[in-house]
């Protein structure tokens, strides 16, 4: 955007990936910089201490979940505070629940507030990627305050005491949220379906880069001799397969899941040692997590395959990881991950193969996948070899890459941009794909 172009106010938060992921593609429009509301330098000591305890209680149970006989139920104590009420039938559920009256009586005592005070000194749009940073805003009386949702359904948290007195406008990534925003109160004039903010550099090229993606997914053309007319009124021709199946594992922000990789390692040994496969495994900005990849790929005896047919994804920084991850996806051919924020990610063509949900947003976000018919659960791990290479010749992971690409809206970034910068948001065109 050029240096005239309008700004916001772009704030997130560090709660794993998914917030500052959802941040990152308006990055272009953020006023000053993308504000990480427990960490920036605008947010005091006391503030800050705060936010430690909620994001590190977090982070914390998700690993103790994984303890046998133990670790299950002290996550089920904690999801149960998180939990979403059944959708069906509709009902009116704008009576605040025990976590929503808590968080806004933090709130009240000042809980996330050195954000929303800082923004005071320009009068622009205040976008958060976080519901308490919002619901802060909106109540310290900033007049242009919304809200990105971050999952595919919601827990009535993100939403005020008093809905009809709010003023936060929701971008929701799929109808279903849209419903339950207006099912929790939100009038449905301040309720957009947007879709997810996915990364301007992995839309654009969508397209081609599903065609290269098809190639190496439907090599026995299962898929192709069924959709052949659609594909070429979506895709065009599609090129001669140009590399290896790839599969880009990408594992949760508190690393929870991270061991599955040495049993996908193990299985995979002969393909990647053969050229018939690579992987790329995401450790993102933990460090823990690469060294942890670093020892089980040696342990797996593939250790001079690390910088061929294996690599391994860490970054310093957020911000940077992002960038080098969606260069990376772009020449993936299977997602591999929990149904997080990246479930979204489908939208550009990726077939997701989905490790176990953790909790309740997961287990709805895995739920949207599969009625999409964008994600498949994954099957036993140590069988990887076998199932994905049967997956593949029957054209199910071809098959899961158009779904996503066909039906999971993609042009969300743009689509609440104009919202964002509307005079008339009533008048906006949304565009789903």
């Amino acid at each position: 955007m050029s240096p005239s172009s309008p700004k916001a106010w772009i704030v997130t938060a560090d709660m794993g990936y998914g917030h500052q992921r959802a941040a990152y593609p308006f990055r272009d429009i953020a006023e000053e910089r993308i504000i990480v509301a427990n960490s920036d330098a605008i947010v005091g000591a006391q503030e800050k201490k705060l936010w430690g305890q909620f994001q590190g209680f977090y982070e914390t149970v998700s690993r103790l979940g994984r303890i046998p006989l133990v670790g299950p139920w002290l996550w089920k104590a904690y999801d149960y505070f998180q939990s979403i009420s059944p959708f069906y039938p509709f009902r009116d559920l704008s009576k605040p629940t025990l976590g929503s009256l808590r968080l806004h009586r933090m709130i009240h005592k000042g809980f996330a507030k050195g954000v929303p005070d800082y923004a005071r000194r320009e009068e622009i749009p205040f976008l958060s990627t976080f519901f308490a940073v919002a619901l802060a805003a909106d109540h310290l009386g900033l007049p242009d305050v919304s809200c990105v949702v971050t999952d595919s359904d919601i827990n009535r948290i993100w939403v005020a005491e008093k809905p009809a007195e709010s003023r936060i406008v929701y971008f929701a990534p799929t109808a279903r949220a849209q419903k339950r925003l207006m099912l929790y109160g939100v009038p449905a004039e301040r309720v957009f379906l947007t879709g997810f903010p996915l990364p301007a550099e992995n839309v654009e090229p969508v397209r081609d880069d599903l065609a290269k993606r098809i190639a190496v997914l439907d090599p026995q053309g299962a898929f192709r001799a069924k959709y052949r007319q659609l594909l070429a009124g979506e895709l065009g021709p599609i090129p001669p397969a140009a590399r290896p199946l790839t599969i880009v594992f990408a594992v949760g922000g508190a690393g929870a899941q991270a061991e599955i990789a040495r049993q996908i390692l193990l299985s995979l040994r002969p393909a990647l040692e053969g050229g018939r496969i690579r992987i790329c495994l995401v450790a993102g900005t933990r460090l823990e997590v690469n060294g942890f990849f670093l020892e089980t790929i040696r342990d797996a005896g593939l250790g001079d395959e690390l910088g061929k047919s294996i690599q391994v994804l860490v970054s310093l920084s957020k911000t940077d990881y992002f960038a080098k991850f969606n260069q990376v996806i772009r020449e993936a051919d299977i997602l591999w991950t929990k149904p997080s924020e990246l479930s979204f990610y489908a939208a550009l063509g990726l077939p997701v193969v989905m490790t176990p949900p953790i909790g309740s947003h997961e287990e709805c976000n895995s739920d949207w996948l599969i009625k999409i018919g964008a994600g498949i659960p994954q099957e036993d791990p140590s069988a990887v070899a076998d199932w994905i290479f049967d997956w593949r010749d029957r054209g199910l992971l071809a098959l899961s890459a158009f779904n996503g690409f066909y039906h999971a809206p993609r042009h969300g970034t743009d689509n609440i941009k104009a919202l964002l910068f509307s005079k008339d948001r009533a008048q906006v065109k949304i565009r789903m794909n």
